[in-house]
């Protein structure tokens, strides 16, 4: 069991992983802020907390998803945009990995543990 978690969770590099956690915070901070800000103070929900939690948690493996995916796309190509429209995909792609990382990052997951496991396999040099 330790190893299947080691595999999958244990496969981000602690950089890539914190990083992508940090903004991935946004998210609940943006929500929560939202919701406090009614005239009735009206408290969230537990599972609410809990979802926001995981979808928190769950964000870097989720993100890792959708960057393997585009690199795959985009072959190592750069584009050249405009700085604004950049940084407003990238919020909106953002978004929505943190929103579904719930039913993303699972994918993620398995090809981490898939991938430790033929790392792991491999002769070494």
């Amino acid at each position: 069991m330790r190893q299947i978690f080691a595999r999958t969770f244990g496969g981000l590099t602690k950089q890539y992983y914190i990083r992508q956690f940090i903004f991935g915070l946004i998210f609940p901070v943006m929500l929560f802020f939202i919701l406090s800000q009614g005239s009735q103070q009206v408290p969230v929900p537990l599972t609410v907390i809990g979802l926001f939690l995981a979808n928190t948690l769950l964000y870097p493996y989720s993100r890792f998803v959708y960057e393997s995916i585009m690199d795959f796309i985009m072959g190592g190509n750069v584009f050249w945009v405009n700085g604004f429209i950049l940084l407003v995909t990238k919020l909106i792609t953002m978004s929505i990995c943190w929103f579904f990382a719930i039913f993303i990052a699972p994918i993620g997951l398995v090809y981490l543990y898939f991938y430790q496991g033929k790392q792991n396999q491999l002769p070494s040099e």
